[in-house]
């Protein structure tokens, strides 16, 4: 809880600049880029929670675990939004 207190400001420009390249960019035209971004961050998300890396570095890893996590879903949920305007 006390990542989320700290990381807010980061949580909420992930998530905006998710929405922004998602709206942009559309839905992938193949499934391998956006499974392996889900893939590392799992793997982030396991690391943390396994608190294998002490220190800043593991500071860094918790931060990367909570901030892919908000920028994909903004990605989905951007290109998400593009594909419902588009359609006729």
């Amino acid at each position: 809880m006390l990542l989320l207190t700290a990381f807010w400001p980061g949580l909420a420009g992930a998530g905006a600049l998710g929405l922004v390249v998602g709206g942009l960019a559309g839905w992938p035209a193949r499934p391998a880029v956006p499974l392996a971004l889900c893939g590392l961050a799992a793997l982030l998300a396991a690391l943390a929670l396994a608190g294998i890396v002490p220190g800043l570095l593991g500071l860094w890893l918790e931060g990367a675990g909570l901030l892919l996590p908000a920028y994909l879903l903004g990605c989905a949920l951007g290109a998400l939004a593009r594909h419902r305007v588009a359609r006729p």
